[in-house]
C-alpha cells in the first residue's frame, strides 16, 4: 500500500492509492478506494446535472451501506447539505424532514421507498464520467435533532466555499488528538445508523485518514465481536448499551472471541455506567475512549482510558477549541463540585437551526451553547454528567438524576435493562420509579434490588415503585428513550 501519512483526505488517498479497501459492506462486498471514487464522482455529475448549485440540500433515506458512504462523500466534494434522514421514522415525519430542509434530490433503497425519490445511487452514476468534477467545493452534511421537545430541526453551519481538502488537516489533527486516530492501515467498524451524527462523522473521518470501514448488518453482540475478529477491526464507534449487550453473553461465548485487534472504541451518545465501562476494559484492556458533545455542539468533552480511570465516571475536559463553564439558574457561573447547566463555546464556529431563528436564539448566550445537560466540573476541570435537565426529577424540593439510579440498578446482575423517571405526586411532586428488564434466570424481587441499592445511594433516590417490562423503548442508537417510557407508564 502507499504511504498515505501526508495525504490530505479520501479523495486524494483513493487517486494515489485505488486498490486500497475502502468499505466492506453488511453482505461482505468488498470495494475499493478507486472504486470508491468513480462512483462518488458520477454521482456528483449526476447532482450537478440534475441543477444543483453549492448551497442546495440533497437527502438520503438510506440504512447503512454502500450507497450511504456514496452519498455522504459526493456531496461533500460539489457544496451540497446532505441530510441523512432516519428511515425508522413514519412516512409523515420523513415527508416533514425533507420539506424542512428543501431538498432536491432524495435518495432511497428499495426496502425504504419513499415518494418521488431515486432508489440507490445508480440513476445518478448512470452515463457520468468518473473523473472528478470541476470547481469542487467543500459541503457539509446538515443532521437533524432528535425532535424530543418539539419538531426536528435541521443544524445548519455555513459552507466554506473551499477545496475539500482544506479542512482536512484540522480535522485529522483534532480526532487524532480526542481519539488517538491517525492516518494509515486500520479499520472501522460501523455497528450504528449513519443517519445519526457521531456515526455518520467517524465513518467520513475513517475514510479520510484511509482506514477501511467494515459496516455491521446489524448489531447484535456476537455478529460484532465475529467482525472484530474476521476483520482485525482497530476502531469502532458504540453506545453504552451496545457494551452492556456484550456483557450480558455468557463467559465462554466472549473468550471465544478475539478482540486483540482492538485499539479505540469510541463511544458517547448516552452516560455509561461506570460499573459497565470498567468491566468493558478489563475485557478489552483500556481502549475505550470517551466524548460528550451533541449535533450542535459536537465533540466538545473527550477523555482518554487512562485519564478515565484515574477520574471514573467523568466525560473529560474541553476538548481542543472548546471552552466550557457550569452556570445556575440565573446564568452565574457555580464552584466546581456544584451541579449547574453545562454551556459550551466552540472554535468552529456559530450553527443555525434551519428556518428558526427564535429555537437558534433560545439555545444561546451570546457565543455560548447551552445543550440541556446538567452537570459538575470538579477542580482538575474534568465534567461529570448528571441528566438532561427535562429528564430531572424533583421531589420534595430535592433534585434527583435518573441517570444515577439506572447506573446503580444495571450493576445487579439480573438486571438487563432499566429506566427511571418522575411521575406527578400530590405529596412529593414528583416519586421515582424504575421499569426494571430483567435478564435471563430468575427474575430479582423488588426487595433485593432495593437491598442491592441500600450501600450505593441515599435512600431518598430509592425508586418509590419498582415494576418489570419485558421491554424498554429504544431508539436504533441505542439511547434510551425516556418519553415513550414516561407516556406508555402514565397511560397505563
Amino acid at each position: 500500500m502507499a504511504d498515505i501519512s501526508a495525504l490530505p483526505g479520501f479523495y486524494r488517498i483513493a487517486e494515489a492509492d485505488p486498490e486500497r479497501r475502502a468499505v466492506i459492506d453488511a453482505d461482505g462486498t468488498v470495494t475499493t478506494f478507486g472504486e470508491l471514487l468513480a462512483r462518488v464522482n458520477q454521482v456528483s455529475h449526476g447532482l450537478r446535472a440534475r441543477g444543483l448549485t453549492s448551497g442546495d440540500v440533497v437527502a438520503g433515506v438510506l440504512p447503512n451501506s454502500l450507497d450511504a458512504v456514496v452519498m455522504l462523500m459526493a456531496t461533500g466534494q460539489v457544496g451540497l447539505y446532505y441530510v441523512p434522514v432516519n428511515w425508522h421514522l413514519t412516512e409523515a415525519e420523513i415527508a416533514y424532514i425533507l420539506a424542512d430542509c428543501d431538498a432536491k434530490v432524495v435518495v432511497a433503497d428499495h426496502d425504504h421507498p419513499v415518494p418521488g425519490a431515486l432508489t440507490g445511487t445508480a440513476g445518478l452514476a448512470e452515463g457520468q464520467p468518473v473523473t472528478a468534477p470541476c470547481d469542487r467545493s467543500a459541503g457539509a452534511v446538515m443532521w437533524y435533532t432528535s425532535g424530543t421537545t418539539g419538531f426536528p430541526k435541521g443544524v445548519q453551519r455555513p459552507l466554506s466555499g473551499a477545496e475539500p481538502e482544506a479542512a482536512i488537516p484540522l480535522v485529522a489533527w483534532f480526532v487524532g488528538e480526542v481519539c488517538d486516530l491517525r492516518p494509515g492501515d486500520e479499520v472501522h467498524l460501523v455497528t450504528s445508523p449513519m443517519y445519526h451524527s457521531a456515526p455518520c462523522a467517524h465513518t467520513m473521518f475513517a475514510l479520510h485518514l484511509g482506514h477501511t470501514l467494515v459496516i455491521a448488518p446489524r448489531f447484535e453482540p456476537a455478529v460484532v465481536l465475529e467482525l472484530i475478529e474476521k476483520h482485525r477491526v482497530t476502531n469502532a464507534m458504540m453506545v453504552p448499551t451496545m457494551f452492556h449487550r456484550m456483557l450480558r453473553l455468557p463467559a465462554e461465548v466472549r473468550d471465544s472471541y478475539d478482540v486483540s485487534s482492538l485499539r479505540q472504541v469510541i463511544h458517547t451518545g448516552a452516560a455509561c455506567p461506570v460499573a459497565v465501562k470498567q468491566q468493558i476494559m478489563d475485557w478489552w484492556g483500556p481502549v475505550l475512549y470517551e466524548y460528550y458533545g451533541s449535533t450542535e455542539s459536537t465533540i466538545a468533552f473527550s477523555v482518554k482510558p487512562h485519564d478515565w480511570l484515574k477520574h471514573p465516571g467523568t466525560v473529560g475536559r474541553p476538548a481542543p477549541g472548546f471552552e466550557a463553564r457550569i452556570l445556575d439558574a440565573d446564568g452565574e457561573e457555580v464552584p466546581a463540585g456544584e451541579p449547574g447547566m453545562i454551556s459550551i463555546k466552540s472554535g468552529l464556529g456559530r450553527f443555525t437551526y434551519r428556518k428558526d431563528p427564535a429555537k437558534t436564539a433560545s439555545s444561546m448566550r451570546g457565543d455560548w451553547y447551552t445543550p440541556g445537560d446538567i452537570g459538575f466540573m470538579d477542580k482538575d476541570g474534568f465534567l461529570f454528567l448528571c441528566d438532561r435537565r427535562t429528564d430531572l426529577i424533583i421531589s420534595g424540593g430535592v433534585n434527583i438524576y435518573p441517570a444515577e439510579i439506572e447506573a446503580a440498578l444495571l450493576e445487579h446482575p439480573a438486571v438487563a435493562d432499566v429506566a427511571v423517571i418522575g411521575v406527578p405526586d400530590e405529596e412529593w411532586g414528583h416519586s421515582v420509579v424504575a421499569l426494571v428488564q430483567p435478564g435471563p434466570g430468575p427474575r430479582p424481587t423488588v426487595e433485593e434490588l432495593l437491598e442491592h441499592l441500600g450501600p450505593r445511594l441515599a435512600r431518598f433516590k430509592h425508586p418509590r415503585v419498582i415494576e418489570f417490562r419485558d421491554e424498554l423503548p429504544r431508539t436504533p442508537t441505542g439511547k434510551l428513550s425516556r418519553s415513550r417510557v414516561r407516556e406508555g407508564y402514565l397511560s397505563g
